[in-house]
């Protein structure tokens, strides 16, 4: 049986929903730095960062979108993301950022980017069991 068969059609439209939602977040996020704005400019220097990281950096990330949204390698694409949210929670946390705002955003969105993994993918649920520990 195939992962998408085990898939209901709620959960694959509820899918589909949060990554449409994660993924137009991630593209105006892309998209500022790619055009080297002067919000995303001076939010990189805040943290610490040169302006001319700030292109690097969006592209960076257009590449770890880009491996999230092809099927094939959307696993691996989510664990990209997540560690270049780790890297944003770094740069928060070091810059002494409010926890909840600022420097837990990053896990926010991390959680939204593994969810509809989570929801389509029997193997990804098989390797984060939360119904077995919700249970107990």
């Amino acid at each position: 049986m195939s992962s998408t068969q085990a898939t209901s059609t709620g959960r694959l439209w509820t899918a589909r929903i949060i990554t449409a939602l994660v993924v137009l977040f991630l593209l105006f996020d892309l998209i500022v730095k790619l055009l080297r704005l002067p919000v995303a400019v001076q939010a990189n220097v805040q943290l610490g960062y040169s302006e001319g990281t700030v292109l690097v950096i969006g592209i960076i990330e257009l590449i770890c979108l880009v491996t999230y949204l092809i099927p094939r390698t959307s696993v691996f694409g989510a664990i990209l993301l997540t560690g270049y949210l780790g890297g944003a929670i770094a740069s928060q946390f070091r810059a002494g950022n409010p926890l909840f705002s600022h420097t837990l955003f990053p896990i926010y969105i991390a959680l939204l980017i593994w969810a509809p993994l989570y929801l389509r993918d029997e193997r990804v649920r098989a390797l984060i069991p939360l119904r077995k520990y919700l249970a107990s």
